[in-house]
């Protein structure tokens, strides 16, 4: 299974908003027979690769597999025609699947098979693994990440607002890899008045991801990268002023209108959900991952720090928002991993509450 579940990790990013799924076919003698991953959104899921690569062997045998079989028929016909045609004796899943077109379907049509099924092998590692599948099933809301890069003292721009370049060239390619991860970067409106970003993976990742920008008052730069190249990468604007940004509708890109009184976070996350998007990357700035620090909406941190001072009183930090008044409220990361890059120290880790149902 742990073999299985390594295969399955090979198709982040590639599969979402379907999760990731690996596959091993054992022969009747106990042998690797087949094994195989879900590879693409739309392409074969990890059970038809592996007993396609099992053959004759697969009769009789094993298939060790990380979520339970499809039942339905979607872009692809049901696993579990294909786990019945190949004559598995035995299916040992990691975790049942709360899709609601499957939620425990598959497993009772193979079990009426007389396939001999067991179901909760590595069930937390699986879990851990398709995280934010599971939460945008469970609460329609996508898996939010958030990145920052910062000094030693804790700053992520002078008190002039200069911030080019805080982390070093490593710890920037590493932010690139993890853009074309995502299904959408998000700004606030004033890095996009500050920074003037491009906000796209360079080079090209898995996915491109949309470029959003959240700007109730829509008072957005009339030139900028963001805008001159909204008709070659997408670009939504979330605001509560659409009339403000008709040139940014015409130069290709998408504006959004919320009403002043629902102009939430929350809004825009559902509207994020409603898109499937299953994995978005907040960079900035400090009051957006401030607002969304309040609401306890962050999932996972992605923190680059720098071996660097700037000192100053009227400096920017990263995290702004109402923050709290006691340190017992404070929210400590688990999972949290530590390692070099380059001149920088990248910190990794998860909200405590960032657990799947």
């Amino acid at each position: 299974m742990r073999h299985a579940l390594a295969l399955a990790a090979k198709g982040h990013a590639f599969v979402e908003p379907n999760p990731m799924v690996g596959a091993v076919v054992l022969d009747s003698a106990g042998q690797l027979a087949g094994e195989g991953w879900h590879q693409k959104f739309g392409g074969p899921h990890a059970e038809v690769f592996a007993l396609q690569a099992a053959g004759e062997r697969a009769r009789g045998g094993t298939l060790v597999v990380t979520l339970e079989p499809c039942c339905h028929h979607g872009k692809t016909p049901p696993c579990t025609d294909a786990v019945l045609k190949a004559n598995i004796a035995r299916l040992v899943v990691a975790m049942a699947d709360p899709f609601p077109k499957v939620a425990g379907g598959g497993i009772a049509i193979l079990r009426a098979a007389g396939v001999e099924v067991h179901v909760g092998l590595c069930e937390a590692d699986a879990l851990e693994l398709n995280a934010p599948y599971l939460k945008l099933l469970r609460t329609g809301r996508p898996w939010v990440h958030a990145k920052w890069a910062m000094t030693l003292d804790g700053k992520i721009a002078t008190r002039v607002g200069d911030s080019k370049w805080i982390s070093c060239e490593e710890s920037r390619r590493r932010v690139h890899e993890l853009r074309g991860q995502m299904d959408a970067i998000i700004v606030g409106r004033g890095t996009v008045a500050a920074d003037d970003p491009l906000l796209t993976a360079r080079p090209p990742g898995a996915r491109v991801p949309v470029r959003v920008v959240f700007s109730a008052s829509g008072d957005l730069p009339q030139r900028c990268q963001l805008r001159a190249t909204a008709c070659e990468v997408p670009v939504i604007v979330y605001t509560a002023n659409a009339h403000k940004l008709e040139g940014w509708v015409a130069d290709g890109a998408e504006v959004v209108a919320i009403s002043d009184n629902a102009m939430s976070l929350d809004a825009v996350l559902a509207d994020f959900g409603r898109r499937r998007f299953t994995n978005v990357l907040v960079e900035g700035g400090a009051g957006l991952l401030g607002s969304l620090y309040d609401e306890k909406a962050l999932d996972e941190f992605h923190i680059f720090i720098a071996p660097k001072l700037i000192g100053g009183r009227d400096s920017h930090s990263p995290v702004a928002g109402k923050g709290i008044s006691q340190m017992a409220d404070s929210l400590a990361l688990e999972r949290v991993t530590f390692e070099p890059s380059g001149a920088d120290v990248y910190v990794h880790g998860f909200a405590p509450r960032a657990q799947p149902a």
